[in-house]
């Protein structure tokens, strides 16, 4: 750990003039003391780390010193290629090596470029989770993350509904998608089938690693994978219809109220507007339920035809408004 620590001080003072006791404390995550200990450890050793003191002091290696331990580490390299996710890689366990990374390539870059990272960090930022929504991160992410970076299989249990099964994995990758991590993963073992299926990391209650390790599908893509899955799953749970008229407003709504996929694909043929300039669509919903609280934030933008059971939910909905407003 030691050890560890003290290769991240000289990379940080090789990439940067010079560091005040606070800003090492802080990067390294250790009490100013700690660092005083850790630069008189670095000079015993031979490494020309030069304390100055006042107002203007700090710590600074002498003479152009370099060191050359800039070689990065395959789970250094692999974690610096999702350096731009500071939160999943903060979940996953990879915080530590993403910075000793990003270090190592400071130091190795040429003066006039060593602030690359920190312009780079001001400018683009990826904040996963929804608004308004907590992020949480589940208990057996870092031990299934661990699995994927060393393509070891897994036993897991899995909680569906009331009950838990138990799967032979072969973890492929991770998914990230608005705050829920997922497991896209073959199953293995003996009653497996070998076809590649999508687990909720949060719904795992038990996750083993196995020694061995597993023989990757090259031809598997998983970007390409998830998002042939997503769309899957996303017409799966549309199994009933609705059909509205939509004012042009309530054209240029509809795909923030509803599944915007199924949204584009019903404008798409959709008629031509009617006399008033509206619309009139047949939209695929998961539910009536789930239509009417989707559909209602489109206010008098929507008026819904068909089924009769949820023009009546509109209908009564129009009367309790009237009665507090027709006033």
């Amino acid at each position: 750990m030691r050890a560890a620590r003290l290769i991240k001080m000289v990379l940080l003072l090789q990439a940067r003039p010079a560091m005040t006791a606070a800003e090492l404390a802080r990067e390294l995550e250790v009490s100013e003391r700690t660092v005083t200990r850790d630069a008189q450890a670095l000079s015993e050793a031979g490494v020309p780390v030069y304390a100055e003191r006042g107002r203007t002091g700090g710590y600074r290696l002498v003479g152009g010193y370099r060191t050359r331990l800039t070689g990065l580490a395959r789970g250094e390299a692999e974690a610096l290629f999702l350096s731009g996710v500071p939160g999943a890689l903060r979940e996953m366990g990879l915080e530590d090596a993403a910075s000793v990374a990003r270090l190592k390539v400071s130091a190795a870059l040429l003066p006039s470029l060593r602030d690359a990272s920190r312009t780079a960090a001001q400018r683009f930022h990826l904040d996963a989770p929804n608004w308004f929504r907590e992020p949480e991160t589940p208990e057996l992410l870092p031990a299934v993350a661990d699995a994927v970076w060393d393509d070891r299989g897994v036993a897991a249990r899995y909680r569906r509904g009331e009950e838990e099964a138990v799967r032979e994995l072969e973890p492929y990758g991770l998914v990230l998608k608005a705050g829920v991590w997922y497991l896209c993963a073959r199953v293995a073992g003996a009653g497996g089938d070998g076809s590649f299926r999508v687990y909720r990391i949060d719904r795992f209650t038990a996750v083993e690693a196995g020694e061995e390790r597993f023989e990757r599908d090259e031809d598997f893509d998983l970007p390409a994978f998830w998002a042939e899955r997503a769309e899957q799953f996303a017409r799966s749970i549309l199994r009933a219809e609705v059909v509205v008229r939509l004012s042009e407003r309530g054209v240029r709504a509809l795909p923030h109220a509803v599944d915007a996929l199924s949204a584009r694909e019903a404008l798409s043929a959709a008629g031509a507007p009617d006399a008033d300039g509206w619309v009139t669509v047949t939209l695929p919903v998961e539910s009536e339920e789930v239509a009417h609280e989707q559909l209602r934030g489109l206010g008098p933008e929507v008026e819904v035809l068909a089924p009769a059971a949820l023009r009546g939910r509109f209908a009564r909905d129009a009367g309790r408004l009237a009665g507090l407003y027709g006033g």
